[in-house]
Formats: C-alpha cells, structure tokens, sequence
C-alpha cells in the first residue's frame, strides 16, 4: 500500500484516489480509466494466480514465462531479471523452478558456451493456452465489438503506458 499524500485535496464529492499520488487531477475519465484498469488487473491476476497454482509455481514464475514468451529475442537470465525487477537469487530459482516444472529449458548459445538463454517449451506453451483459453476468447469477443480504427486506438494507449511505465521503473522504486 502507498502512503504518500496527494498533492491536492479531492474534489468535494470525490474520492482520495482521484488525485493520484500527486498528479493532482480530479478528472472523471481518469478516475474511471483507473478503475477499470485495475479491475483488469485482478481479473489478469486471478487467472495467473490459478495457472501458478495449478503448475506448483509462483505468480512471479508466470510472469517470467509471459516475459520469454513475448520477448522479441531470447532472453538470458540476466536479462529477464532486469525485465521482471528481481534479484539474481531470485530470478536463480524462478527458473530452476520453471525448469523442474517443464516450462522453460536452458540452452547454451553455440558461439559462446557461457550465455544460455531461456526456451519457453512448446508442450508447457500447450499447458498454457488451454488455460487461457478462457481469456483469449473473451478478448475475442470483445474485440469483435470494435471498429479496426478503435482497436489500434486502444493498442496505441495501451504501448504508450506500458512504455511510460518501464520508463519511470514500473513503481519498482518505493
């Protein structure tokens, strides 16, 4: 929980959360955005937290499969650290985690044997989808409500506050 004051009082009628630790800005729409966001959130988290129950992992080791699932090139453990703000010693058992589960698998680089990186495992990808199934046809059916236009709209905020929030550290800095 922060505990860091708002810059401005609320707005009679509003909440202390409408002045968002210190944007001061009582706007409606950013007040709802907000919201729904985080409902988002818990919706994405209790899925998460569902998988990792059902795998014998942590939230955070789902998270790191989401990482080398996404991530453009391979990653080294070094580098998924940095992406997820853990430790080394933490990253260090999150992957020896999702290794005895069967989800990733270390793979040294054939140029230099010290680099390995992480290869999400194709039958753990399989585990993954079913289980997220559920959420790839409910965005399917959403997204289906929406103008192309709309979606690109949406896909541009969206990278726009992923980018800002990787810029300013994700709130990893309390």
């Amino acid at each position: 929980m922060d505990h860091r004051e708002p810059k401005e009082a609320p707005v009679s009628g509003s909440s202390a959360g409408d002045a968002e630790y210190g944007t001061a800005t009582s706007h409606p729409d950013l007040l709802a955005l907000a919201v729904e966001l985080r409902r988002l959130n818990g919706e994405l988290n209790r899925l998460v937290h569902a998988f990792a129950v059902g795998q014998n992992l942590h939230p955070t080791d789902v998270q790191a499969l989401a990482a080398i699932l996404d991530s453009e090139t391979p990653l080294t453990p070094s580098l998924l650290r940095q992406r997820l703000g853990l430790t080394s010693g933490a990253i260090s058992a999150c992957v020896d985690r999702l290794e005895r589960a069967g989800h990733v698998k270390r793979v040294r680089e054939s140029a230099d044997r010290r680099v390995v990186h992480l290869h999400y495992l194709p039958t753990a990808q399989v585990k993954a989808r079913r289980h997220f199934a559920p959420l790839a046809e409910a965005t399917d059916r959403v997204r289906r409500r929406f103008s192309e236009p709309d979606l690109a709209l949406v896909l541009t905020f969206l990278n726009a506050l992923n980018e800002e929030l990787a810029e300013t550290g994700s709130g990893r800095q309390m």
